[in-house]
Parts: C-alpha cells; structure tokens; sequence
C-alpha cells in the first residue's frame, strides 16, 4: 500500500475541561481521525471514557471516531459504541477467546472492524483473521496510561505484518499506539504503519495543530523516501 500516513490524535491526553478546543486544533492540524481509547479498570489497570463521551465526540466533530475497546467482554458493548457513532472499533485478541465472532459482529454494526495485539502476543496469533480486519493495531506500549516509551520490538511487528498482507494479498492498515512522536514516526511509517496514534505528543504541546502537521510531514516523507530508493 502506498496510501499517505496518517496521524490519529488520542484524546486520552488532552484537556477534558477543553475538549472542544483539542478537537478543532487536530482538525485545523489536518488530523482526519480521532483515536478513543475505552478503558475498563479489568483489562487494563486503568478507567477511562464510556459510550456517552463518543456520543458527544460525534456531536462534535466529523473526524472518523478511531474507537478502541481495552475492555473484557468486547462483544456486549460493540452495538452501543456503535451507535454512539463510532467509525472503527478495535478488540485486543488477548480480551476475548471469540475474535472472530467480535469482528464479525463491528462489521455487522457498519463500522471498520480492527483487532489489537499487546506488546507480549505476537503476529501469528492474528493469523485466522487477517483477511477480515480493516486495520491491525500494534500496541507499542503496554496498554492502560499515556506517556509511555515506545517499546521498539513494536517496530518488527509492523515490519511483519506488512510482509504478510504483501504475501496474501490482504488489504488491512497497519496502525501503532504508544510512544509515539516526532523522534519515531519515520521508523515505523517505513516499517509499514499507516496510522499513528499519537497523545501527549499531540496535546502536551503548545500547538497541537502544528504537532499533527509535522508527525504526518516526517512520516510521509520517510514514507516517499523510501519508495524513492526501492524504484
């Protein structure tokens, strides 16, 4: 795929009393996605947002609602988070023994369905549906607070599932969340990924519009390079 990379700002990171202000700095930043992380307290060590703060995103914005459940039981939620308006929804692999069943069911709901792999499950346990994802999130952190260091083992995972789409003819995006900023998002873009799920380095700048522009920049134009040397 040579698709432009794309930057998903986690709301995560940003400033709830002014959330209507982080969303339109992102949009004025060129930013065509928002990254919502839904966190249960049981599956990841942490609590945050629910299915009415995506309903209010959606009032907000038209950017598509990246929506990522780290959640147990994936599956009870997925209509609501649905309705609430989200675009894509993503289920960790570790947090249901019926994936299958969980994509089929987002896709079911009209939106993109996504599946997620910790920092310690490797590829290969995605192996049965590849050919039925929208996207494959690399978690490059361990999952549950913002603000951690990116964990580099993330960056062969994206290597390898770019080889395998190549091989099988498969069209899912590559997308990794955590520890991401200005320093890595050329690595990874050529490594494969497509969308950078990028918080404290977004909304604890001064100018998160202009954070957003210059992670894409760096991206992409490692991205073109790179296509550059192969042709």
């Amino acid at each position: 795929m040579s698709a432009a990379v794309e930057v998903a700002p986690s709301i995560l990171a940003a400033d709830f009393a002014c959330l209507g202000d982080a969303i339109r700095a992102v949009e004025r930043g060129g930013a065509s996605l928002l990254h919502v992380d839904v966190m249960d307290g049981h599956f990841v060590p942490n609590i945050s947002i629910g299915v009415p703060v995506v309903a209010s995103l959606r009032k907000a914005t038209r950017l598509q609602l990246d929506v990522h459940l780290m959640i147990e039981n994936p599956e009870e939620y997925i209509e609501a988070f649905a309705k609430a308006g989200a675009d894509m929804i993503s289920v960790h692999q570790e947090a249901t023994p019926h994936l299958d069943r969980a994509l089929a069911m987002i896709r079911d709901h009209s939106c993109k369905p996504g599946a997620v792999i910790n920092p310690a499950t490797p590829v290969m346990m995605l192996s049965e549906v590849l050919g039925k994802v929208d996207h494959v999130l690399v978690m490059s952190v361990n999952p549950g607070f913002g603000g951690q260091a990116f964990l580099p083992e993330a960056t062969e995972k994206i290597r390898e599932l770019r080889e395998i789409r190549d091989r099988h003819h498969h069209s899912y995006r590559i997308e990794v969340d955590g520890g991401i900023g200005p320093e890595n998002v050329a690595a990874v873009a050529r490594a494969g990924a497509e969308i950078l799920v990028a918080g404290t380095s977004v909304f604890h700048t001064a100018d998160p519009a202009a954070a957003v522009r210059e992670m894409a920049h760096l991206a992409n134009q490692a991205l073109a390079q790179k296509v550059r040397k192969v042709v």
